[in-house]
């Protein structure tokens, strides 16, 4: 039994037993409820969902047998509808929490290709449904999370078939069918121990190798980080040492933050279609969670992992410092995070499986725990005190699980901290997180102080710390500063909550031995009473019914803390503390009144009486209660407080009024009084007499506050009386076994009967106190409601503003009293279908739950609604306009007619509350420290006590709520019709406040009793339908009907759907643009959420008494849908919308005749050509969705389903040829859709349907009305700069394919003419709608295609190439990428006309033509080749490329700028399209007679390349020489020729390094890796040339080359080039190389051999003394940068190294006075090589620091550039060390700090 359920109140508690047998009924009423041969039962099983997911929230304990029966059928259900995408979403939600829960006790299979066949039928084919986006949105997540918790179930040999399946998609990583084969590996892919054969050595290797192939792009590498992630935590048998290096390598790289002062974000990232983004879930952020899930499985004992892992963290802590902080931040903190959060994980595991593990090998020991714990505190010591509140929080929990696990590490260190925090005058931020941190570790501290941890520095233990931090939380407490006043308030809380009494007595084993605890609280006493006294309200009392009983500063708005921390404390001080306590609290109250802090002193005195109710009432509520009546008794009275007498009119014709400050205190002091006496219960008996005085009273008072005030009272004081509620939650019980003055925390997961833990005491009402409260009631409930009647029915009033009195304080009294006795006060009986009304008993469902004990009666609860009901007719006819009367009224009938709201709103309120539950009150599993081990997390006894206070709170919210859904005949009773109607009725009133609240009382209503719904539905949508009707009626109707619970209905009623969809239609009459705003809203939102038609709306009219024909309201709706009829045009799109939206979803029903879905194509087709811009969209979207037969297309293997269709044609061709065959139907129609493209001068159309120039946002919802998931083109990657902005819209292009293919040659021959126009039209629009319909018909693939190609297109497209326009480039670039697309899901199939058209593009040009033609043509090629897919080419696809290749090198040194870049880019996509087929070709096809000269020729052209360039950069850099030096003039006639030869030269330079950049931004530059490596050397040694476009370029390409992270192999080449470049003669060369190096050393950090590591660092050393000072300097940045992530060996040495240097020399300076014969460069080297190494630590002191700064101080009288060296090296190292440095000047000698302080002008703050 769970913890909650055990800790119910007694009588809830007993009936909880019988949930058992209960759950059994619902399982075989579902199984009762589901019919196998009639899928629509499935709606009737959806009623059940939700009364399953109560048991599941209630935590019941349920028989492991019915919730595998439920899961059988629920995943059965769920496969069986698979067009019902709601059902499915239901029943899947309610399956992954089920699988969640008991995932460990079930044993099934589960079969993973049905959910995967649901997930492709749904979302990845191009028929995608009618269903709105949210529900489509919705499901997928729903099916995800299911495959998720089915992962586990997957029968064995699943995962080698799921590889296999997927494995096929990703063989060409540049199609996007690779990122879903790589989504579906990481989603599908199960590890559990069936499947652990398949994960072999062979396997991770392939895995990394599909992760290498695509470069820099975060989808792709957070699928196969967290698959790896997977793989490493379940199997422990895979030996991964090999791996280690890569996968850092890959972890480093994943975080994007700034190297070397570079770009902290990629510079080319690939880009994944939306829908791929939006289906596999990803922020684009690091995936932090799997990164930090594999290190920490990685490590193990003796194995590398944990060095690898300190490097990581050494190169990446720098970022975590609070002067680093960027976009990086956030994925940083969630590593911080995670890797906490599953090493404790893991040690949890380990520690409870202990005998298992320890032999295995696999266990961590106390020094891997070591390690890894200082590796994280360096993480945690840059991250303390960020900026970042998220990473200040991280830290501190961290800390916190961290010092249980290795105290004698973190403990010291958080001691040190809090010190220096306390000592900062600077930063007062760090005293919060200082203090926060103390408050989340403060149960280690006591543990650590009781066991005797020897600290570092003795003097100090851990109780001195505490001691410290109780002191200084004092001083903490301060109405200025809310953040430190609450961080303070936590900390109390934390130690108290330890403690398990608090008191002054000093015995052995007392925790503060020389603690004064008396003095401490009466300081603590004055110090709260002046913070209260100076807190100022955050908001001003609002006037008006509903003032909440307390505008709360900060201390009650911002968390829990102080009353947690008031109530703790109160409960622990022992008796004679707690007096001392409460009298000054007592005198503090009684004096003072102060009505900016009510709710603080409530609190207070609540806290009071919560802990000790006896002598806390004597001395605090005694005193109030007296002094309020005494004020009381002084002021006017009006006599509404007791019964309503004919005479109270007349008395009342003088009005008196209260003085403000007479009415200020009794409204504080009742207020004060209300908070008070929540917890009172029995105690608050005796004073019953004066309770009621003062509540007859203040009901009496004239004055609103004072009513206002008594309200609150009488609601107080009922649920004291009547409600459950823990008493002596905070006394402890329980102490630890360990240390008898802490309290012992309780682990829920441990939880059993027969291990008695303490449950609460609760309170449970006497026979006294329920007498009370009927008393209480028939005084101010059952008179109250005599009084309204007797008002509404014989009009006592004469005066109206008397009579709006009188009703106000009435409606009041009813109001409060209600609110008081809450769900106490028995709900309604409904009634069923003959009348009787049927025991509840029946029912099989079962929740138990009670607020508290039962008062008064039904028959209370039923005179109370129809005494209401008089009273709304009366409001309505007499006082329509008063809003505070209609608001009362509105809630009195909430609460009488949704039994159990209140309690789940509070139940709400207080989780959301609860929600930051604080690392201070929670112990983790593992503690090291008294070596104890749980299961579950620890908590304080009295925060589960408050978690089973909140838990009964909702069981009794929902303990009735779905009694009556479950079984068929009951219905409500008419009280509550009645109050249903009224609602209704207040919904549409004028004033939107009052439509609000009551728009949500009806919501509640109509989903707890679900038969409501239809009637509302009909109402009001005639609402919408009348002409005449107000604005605010129309703004009423729609917010009811715009709700979740009417739209679901919509799906399975007839009636109510079409006079829905006919309310909207007719409702354009109205003005009002509001009205009209709301209406658009609605629709859109319908939209969204439509959910398909159940099938019994399309039967016929036989069966439906109503008569209304399916077809007919198509028909009606139809007519209203077309131009002629003058409906303004958002209505004729609505009325296109839902005919589409009525036609998707009958399309596949027998019932309804193709007759109509024919008709309905036809009219799309003709609206095509409609004058409404809206509409023609609309059209585009309905004809790509609703032709989908295409009998014409042709089909590789005749399979069957093409027989099927040699007889009939398409069921929608007859229609639609009519149509286009009308004569200039396809000219109009090109013309009108050509409108819609809009070309704006600066060319920023956007891609999508329509222009957003165009649309208002409501209307783009309405016509873009299908989320166009998989069918989104181009299915390869954009991106060539060259193409431009196309407003090429692949749907127009599909629109054409698909009208071919449905109706075959006549739409060509029809179209043919147009074509031929538009194509040689000017305007750019009529050119894109040319290339849209060419492309179209070009991808069609229909019989007799092939034919005419050879007749016309084959012309028409030579044309294009030739013509010499060029402002329509990028859409017929894009129209001839649409024509060549491969078919199928990976793109492989090549369609028909793809040969015809490459070989049409290969023909040469005409000698005669202009560049721009020849760019252009290398433009339409590139773009065709980007749709080839290598790994499958066929034959004649090779020699496509083979030619290509030759012609593109020999033309590299075209004149034109233009061209080179074309030629560049098609060569990049060219050349590695070869590569990617050799790779794969052996597997596929065996070459065939390709002739071996060409392929030999074409093998070649890698090494060609590189000697070209090597070759040529020697002379372009010798040109760019002598072109600086003058060239005198005698030589040019020699020159003349070498100077063409060196412009050719540098062109051919120029489209090379186009070549790299493209290859490098296509995410293609995997394959051609080698050549890149080689090219190199041109790149860095061009930097800097004569000619600046081509420095520009080598920039540009260097730039990319610095992120490009390469594997072994290429790193051998790529060294020796870097280390010949470091020694080049140029010194811009040199430096250029330094700036690579930076970004290249860190990149490769773990992958780079130790060998070539120092001979790198060798290089970089010997530039320190480099000849050109630019480059020294610069050398010695780039070592201080190397020494942060550097080779430890490595790095000591060159310390030591320089060290030993500088001293040499500043020796023999002292030695010779006179100019010192060594050259100024090599001493320079070594004052920098110093400076280097004072840099590279910019926030620590390590021991070596001190010596290294002070000798380089020395150096500061050298003369110039020496100097400023000098100088900046020391102030750089005073600036990054001031925040510490009152700390860190401890490590120096007097004489270091002398010597400092002469360096430096400002020595005076260092001194």
């Amino acid at each position: 039994m769970h913890l909650y359920n055990a800790w119910l109140p007694p009588p809830v508690a007993e009936d909880t037993k019988r949930e058992k047998e209960a759950f059994a009924g619902v399982v075989k009423s579902v199984k009762d409820s589901y019919n196998p041969d009639d899928s629509e039962s499935v709606y009737s099983t959806l009623k059940w969902v939700s009364v399953i997911d109560l048991f599941v929230k209630a935590k019941s304990d349920l028989m492991v047998e019915d919730v595998s029966a439920i899961v059988e059928i629920g995943l059965q259900l769920f496969q069986v509808s698979d067009n019902k995408l709601y059902a499915q979403v239901r029943w899947g939600n309610i399956l992954v929490k089920l699988l969640n829960k008991y995932r460990k006790k079930l044993s099934l299979q589960v079969q993973w290709r049905p959910l995967y066949d649901i997930l492709i039928h749904t979302h990845f084919t191009r028929n995608t449904g009618p269903e709105g986006w949210r529900v489509r949105q919705r499901h997928f997540e729903t099916v995800t999370s299911l495959v998720r918790s089915c992962r586990r179930f997957f029968p064995a040999g699943s995962a080698s078939e799921i590889w296999s399946e997927f494995r096929s998609l990703m063989e060409n990583p540049w199609h996007n069918a690779s990122f879903e084969g790589a989504g579906f590996v990481r989603l599908f892919l199960p590890t559990n121990f069936e499947n652990q054969d398949f994960f072999k050595d062979e396997w991770i290797r392939k895995c990394l190798d599909h992760w290498t192939s695509i470069p820099n792009c975060q989808f792709w590498n957070s699928q196969w980080a967290s698959v790896t992630a997977r793989v490493i935590k379940n199997y422990k048998f895979i030996d991964w040492e090999s791996f280690l290096p890569d996968l850092f390598n890959i972890y480093l790289n994943m975080f994007e933050v700034p190297v070397a002062n570079g770009s902290g974000s990629y510079p080319f990232s690939i880009d994944v279609p939306r829908n791929t983004r939006f289906l596999f879930a990803n922020r684009s952020v690091t995936p932090s969670k799997a990164i930090a899930k594999s290190i920490v499985y990685l490590l193990k004992h003796g194995g590398s992992a944990q060095r690898h892992f300190a490097k990581l963290a050494n190169l990446l802590e720098q970022y975590y410092h609070p002067s680093n902080g960027g976009r990086w931040t956030y994925s940083l903190e969630r590593l911080l995070f995670h890797l906490v959060n599953t090493f404790q994980k893991r040690l949890q595991h380990e520690q409870l499986s202990k005998d298992a593990s320890e032999q295995s090998g696999l266990f961590l020991m106390q020094s891997d725990r070591v390690s890894f714990v200082n590796t994280i505190l360096k993480l945690i010591d840059r991250g303390q005190y960020s900026k970042n509140e998220q990473l200040s929080e991280t830290v501190a929990t961290a800390t916190s699980i961290l010092s249980y696990v290795e105290p004698s590490l973190v403990l010291p260190f958080l001691a040190s901290r809090f010190h220096m925090a306390l000592e900062t005058m600077t930063a007062t931020h760090q005293l919060k997180s200082a203090v926060t941190s103390i408050a989340f570790a403060g149960r280690s501290l006591f543990f650590t102080s009781l066991t005797d941890f020897p600290m570092d520095n003795g003097s100090d233990s851990y109780t001195d710390l505490l001691m410290i931090s109780l002191s200084n939380a004092l001083l903490g407490m301060d109405a200025n500063d809310p953040p430190k006043t609450l961080a303070t308030m936590q900390l109390l809380g934390s130690i108290f909550s330890n403690m398990s009494t608090v008191d002054d007595d000093i015995t052995e084993g007392s925790l503060f031995p020389s603690f004064r605890f008396s003095e401490w609280l009466d300081e603590f006493l004055c110090r709260l009473f002046s913070l209260l006294q100076h807190l100022e309200p955050s908001s001003v009392l609002n006037e008006g019914t509903h003032t909440p009983s307390t505008s709360g500063t900060f201390l009650v708005e911002d968390g829990p803390y102080y009353f947690c921390m008031l109530e703790i404390l109160l409960g622990r001080l022992s008796a004679s503390l707690y007096k001392q306590a409460l009298k000054k609290i007592s005198k503090f109250v009684t004096t003072s009144i102060l009505p900016g802090a009510i709710a603080e002193i409530g609190l207070l005195c609540c806290a009071c009486v919560h802990s000790n109710p006896q002598d806390a009432i004597v001395q605090l509520i005694k005193p109030i209660l007296e002094s309020v009546t005494s004020s009381l008794g002084a002021t006017p009275k009006t006599g509404y407080g007791n019964r309503a007498t004919s005479n109270a009119s007349s008395s009342r014709k003088e009005k008196s009024i209260l003085s403000p400050a007479l009415e200020t205190a009794i409204e504080y002091q009742l207020k004060v009084l209300s908070v008070a006496i929540s917890y009172g219960g029995p105690a608050l008996l005796c004073y019953r007499e004066q309770f009621k005085e003062v509540l007859s009273s203040a009901f009496d008072s004239t004055s609103w506050k004072v009513n206002g005030a008594g309200d609150h009272v009488l609601r107080s004081l009922l649920g004291s009386l009547v409600h459950y509620y823990p008493i002596d939650q905070y006394k402890c019980i329980m102490h630890h076994p360990s240390a008898a003055s802490l309290e012992e925390w309780v682990d829920m997961k441990d939880f059993s009967l027969d291990k008695l833990v303490m449950g609460p005491k609760w309170h449970v009402p006497t026979e006294d106190e329920i007498n009370f409260a009927n008393e209480l009631l028939s005084l101010h409930f059952d008179s109250a409601l005599d009084d309204l009647l007797t008002i509404c029915q014989s009009k006592i009033h004469s005066d109206p503003g008397d009579e709006k009195d009188h009703l106000k304080v009435t409606l009041l009294r009813v109001d409060s009293s209600l609110q008081g006795v809450l769900s106490c006060l028995p709900d309604f009986r409904p009634s069923s279908e003959n009348g009787m009304v049927k025991e509840a008993g029946t029912s099989p469902f079962l929740i138990a739950g009670a607020t508290g004990s039962c008062v008064g009666s039904t028959e209370l609860r039923q005179k109370a609604a129809n005494v209401i009901h008089e009273t709304c007719k009366y409001l309505l006819k007499e006082k329509s306009d008063d809003s505070i009367l209609l608001l009362l009224l509105i809630r009195i009938m909430d609460t009488l007619g949704n039994h159990g709201s209140a309690e789940y709103e509070e139940w709400s309120n207080h989780r959301q509350a609860w929600k930051l539950e604080s690392t201070a009150i929670v112990e983790p599993p593992i503690n090291f420290i008294v070596s104890s081990h749980s299961k579950g997390k620890r908590r304080p006894r009295w925060a589960l006590i408050d978690k089973a206070y909140m838990h009964n709170t909702w069981r009794s919210s929902q303990s009735s709520y779905h009694l009556f859904r479950t079984s068929g005949n009951m219905f409500p009773s008419e009280h509550v019709t009645h109050l249903m109607d009224d609602l209704l009725e207040l919904s549409l009133h004028s004033y939107e406040t009052v439509r609000r609240l009551a728009a949500k009382c009806v919501l509640k209503l109509m989903k707890r009793w679900p038969s409501t719904i239809p009637k509302c539905v009909l109402s009001l949508a005639e609402n919408l339908k009348k002409p005449s009707l107000p604005e605010n009626a129309v703004l009423g109707s729609c917010a009811v009907l715009s709700s979740q619970t009417v739209l679901k209905r919509l799906t399975t009623d007839r009636k109510a759907l079409s006079s829905f969809l006919l309310g909207i239609l007719y409702s354009s009459h109205n003005e009002s643009q509001k009205a009209q705003k709301a209406i658009t809203e609605l629709f859109v939102k319908y939209n969204i959420h439509f959910a398909g038609l159940s099938r019994s709306i399309f039967r016929g009219p036989a069966q439906h008494a109503d008569g209304t024909e399916f077809a007919d309201l198509v028909a009606e709706i139809g007519s209203m849908s077309f131009d002629s009829t003058n409906l303004h045009w958002r209505y004729n799109l609505m009325a296109n919308r839902i005919l589409l939206l009525l036609a998707t979803a009958s399309r596949n029903d027998p019932n309804v005749s193709t007759k109509v879905i024919g008709e309905i194509a036809g009219h799309f087709l003709k609206n095509l050509k409609s004058q409404l811009p809206q509409t023609r969209i609309l059209a585009i979207s309905a004809l790509n969705t609703l032709l989908k037969e295409s009998p014409y297309k042709l089909s590789a293997d005749n399979d069957a389903h093409v027989d099927g269709y040699k007889e009939p044609k398409s069921s929608l061709e007859g229609a639609l040829t009519s149509i286009f065959q009308e004569e200039g139907f396809f000219r109009e129609t090109l013309n009108s859709l050509s409108h819609v493209h809009i070309i704006s001068d600066i060319d920023t159309a956007s891609r999508g349907h329509g222009n957003s120039s165009l649309q208002t946002f409501a209307d783009k919802s309405i016509t873009r009305f299908y989320f166009e998931f998989s069918a989104s083109w181009p299915r390869t990657p954009s991106w060539i700069s060259l193409f431009g902005s196309d407003t090429f819209y692949s749907n127009f292009a599909r629109i054409f394919k698909r009208l071919i293919q449905e109706c075959g040659i006549p739409v060509l021959l029809a179209l043919r003419n147009a074509l031929e126009e538009f194509v040689d039209a000017k305007e750019r629009s009529k050119q894109c709608v040319a290339a849209e319909a060419f492309a179209g018909v070009l991808h069609s693939d229909v019989d007799g295609v092939s034919e005419a190609w050879d007749s016309w297109m084959v012309v028409q497209l030579q044309n294009i190439i030739n013509a010499p326009s060029v402002e329509s480039i990028p859409e017929w670039a894009a129209g001839i990428r649409y024509a060549v697309t491969g078919k199928g899901k990976s793109g492989t199939k090549a369609p028909v006309l793809r040969e015809k058209i490459i070989d049409c593009l290969m023909k040469p040009l005409p000698e005669t033509v202009t560049t721009s033609v020849v760019a252009k043509r290398y433009t339409f090629l590139s773009a065709a080749l980007i749709e080839v897919s290598p790994p499958r080419m066929p034959e004649i696809e090779l020699m496509f490329h083979h030619g290509l290749l030759k012609e593109l090198l020999s033309n590299m040194s075209h004149s034109s700028a233009q061209v080179r870049e074309a030629i560049g880019v098609t060569l990049s996509v060219l050349c590695s399209n070869l590569r990617l087929h050799a790779t794969c070709g052996s597997d596929h096809l065996q070459e065939v007679g390709a002739s071996t000269s060409d392929i030999s020729a074409a093998g070649s052209w890698d090494q060609y390349l590189v000697k070209r360039a090597s070759e040529l950069v020697t002379k372009v850099q010798s040109v760019s020489a002598s072109e600086s030096l003058e060239i005198p003039t005698k030589q040019i006639s020699e020159n003349g020729m070498s100077s063409e030869h060196s412009k050719d030269d540098i062109r051919w330079m120029e489209t090379l390094f186009h070549f790299i950049i493209s290859s490098l931004k296509s995410g293609r530059s995997s394959v051609l890796l080698d050549v890149i490596v080689e090219l190199l050397y041109p790149v860095i040694s061009l930097q800097e040339t004569s000619n600046k476009d081509l420095s520009n370029l080598a920039k540009a390409a260097f730039e990319l080359l610095k992120w490009r992270v390469s594997g072994e192999p290429y790193l051998r080449k790529m060294v020796p080039i870097i280390i010949s470049l470091a020694n080049d003669p140029n010194w811009r060369t040199r430096s250029a190389t330094l700036t690579f190096l930076r970004s290249f050393m860190y990149r490769h950090a773990f992958v780079l051999s130790n060998m070539d590591k120092q001979q790198i660092w060798q290089a970089v050393e010997k530039l320190l003394t480099d000849s050109q000072l630019e480059v020294r300097e610069h050398a010695a940045a780039v070592l201080a940068g190397l020494m942060k992530g550097g080779d430890v060996d490595l790095v000591e040495d060159f310390r030591q190294r320089a060290y030993e240097q500088a001293s040499a020399v500043l020796k023999k300076r002292k030695q010779r006075s006179t100019v010192s014969a060594l050259p100024i460069a090599s001493v320079h080297g070594s004052i920098l090589a110093l400076a280097a190494c004072v840099l590279s630590v910019p926030y620590d002191i390590p021991s070596w620091l001190p010596e290294h700064v002070t000798l380089l101080a020395r150096f500061v009288s050298e003369p110039s550039p020496l100097k400023s060296t000098v100088t900046k090296a020391v102030a750089e190292f005073r600036r990054t060390h001031a925040d510490t440095w009152n700390v860190h000047k401890d490590s120096f000698t007097e004489e270091q700090l002398e010597v400092l302080a002469d360096t430096s002008s400002s020595s005076s703050y260092f001194a």
